[in-house]
């Protein structure tokens, strides 16, 4: 059976980099655009390049660079932004310009002063300019989240009929609930004439904690595009994670889905984001965290050793990670002991391991975790290594 495949956004470059202290320079911008196509990623936002000249030389020079992904440019609804957008994107192989401006309520009276109709026209003379350009226009309804849906749709069969080629409809607050971002998703996709014409994207923050279970409901709901960041970095609680959705998509939902990312790739891509931009990644992050692969508790230690998939429904190597962490500590049992005690070259009997367990657990009620140097001085102490 075929699936279908979803469209991977990268927004680190743009999005992620707006989190203060994440500031990239060049160099580095061009380091994580070259790793992200490698990566697989369908569409690299490189920058919003009326932002500063830094950001626009940026997206210049990362537009030369990247081979297979199409290189987007973010940009207001208004003709400058869209035509610096384009300038800076002349020399990309496969260009796309993001437009877009505010559709809810609240953004239409305090953000423009403005009128529902009003947006609309400034929505679609965005997209029309776009396309002067490029044939590819994306575009944004910010805030759409707490957009009433049926004016959303206007909006989006407005600029349908303008050129748009996708439609995101970001969730810039993180306000939406999963069913919610789901049906709003839906209600587009069934009631926008000429909706075919363009993909639907998803571009969640995560305010609430909820940015990657509304993408992958979004996605439920007929939308072929995910917008992301590595380590899910990004404005305020940040975005919707790639490597998150990327492995959902992979080990829940591979029989109707599919994406081109290489998931092998993503722990070396998530550590150099991370050092490149300052920001540590938590240690109980899902799929890249330190700990995403640790077992520290002598139950699911034990569970573990036995079997990887008692306690892990995805092999640490689908990743880019060699193997699972027993990490020693007065919570682990004999089992984890006796595999840690093996791979440094102590192969104990079960009358030797009661001795060395008695010694362990002594030493581990004072540390917080026993390391490699600690194990082997102790069992040194103890036993003739074999």
């Amino acid at each position: 059976m075929s699936t279908e495949k979803i469209q991977i956004f990268d927004t680190t470059l743009r999005d992620g980099e707006q989190v203060p202290g994440c500031k990239l320079n060049q160099d580095q911008k061009i380091v994580i655009a070259k790793q992200l196509d490698a990566l697989g990623v369908d569409i690299i936002e490189a920058g919003f390049p009326i932002s500063s000249p830094g950001d626009f030389k940026s997206v210049e020079a990362i537009s030369r660079v990247v081979k297979n992904a199409v290189v987007c440019g973010l940009s207001r609804s208004v003709e400058k932004d869209i035509k610096y957008a384009a300038n800076a994107l002349r020399h990309a192989k496969r260009p796309r310009i993001h437009t877009g401006i505010g559709t809810s309520d609240i953004h239409i009276k305090y953000k423009f002063n403005s009128t529902r109709d009003q947006i609309i026209e400034r929505a679609v003379a965005a997209v029309k300019y776009a396309k002067t350009f490029v044939e590819d226009v994306e575009f944004y309804a910010e805030d759409a989240g707490r957009t009433d849906n049926e004016y959303l749709a206007r909006v989006c069969e407005a600029v349908v009929k303008a050129g748009a080629t996708v439609l995101n409809i970001p969730d810039t607050t993180g306000y939406c609930l999963p069913s919610e971002y789901g049906e709003k998703i839906a209600y587009l996709r069934d009631n926008v004439e000429g909706i075919h014409k363009a993909t639907l994207s998803t571009h969640c923050h995560n305010d609430l904690g909820l940015a990657t279970a509304n993408a992958i409901e979004g996605v439920i709901g007929g939308a072929r595009q995910i917008e992301c960041t590595m380590n899910g970095i990004g404005e305020r609680a940040g975005n919707t994670a790639l490597e998150e959705v990327v492995m959902i998509l992979k080990h829940r939902m591979g029989h109707a889905y599919h994406t081109n990312v290489d998931s092998i790739q993503l722990n070396r891509m998530s550590r150099a984001v991370s050092d490149m931009m300052s920001m540590p990644v938590q240690p109980n992050k899902a799929i890249v965290g330190d700990n995403a692969f640790a077992h520290s508790s002598g139950i699911h230690q034990d569970g573990v050793i036995k079997n990887r998939e008692n306690y892990e429904i995805i092999d640490p190597k689908m990743v880019g990670v060699d193997q699972s962490s027993i990490v020693l500590t007065a919570r682990s049992g004999r089992a984890a002991l006796a595999y840690r005690a093996k791979e440094v070259g102590y192969n104990l009997f079960k009358d030797e391991l009661d001795v060395a367990y008695v010694k362990f657990i002594d030493l581990a009620d004072r540390k917080k975790e026993v390391d490699e140097k600690d194990l082997k001085r102790m069992l040194a102490g103890l036993f003739v290594k074999v």
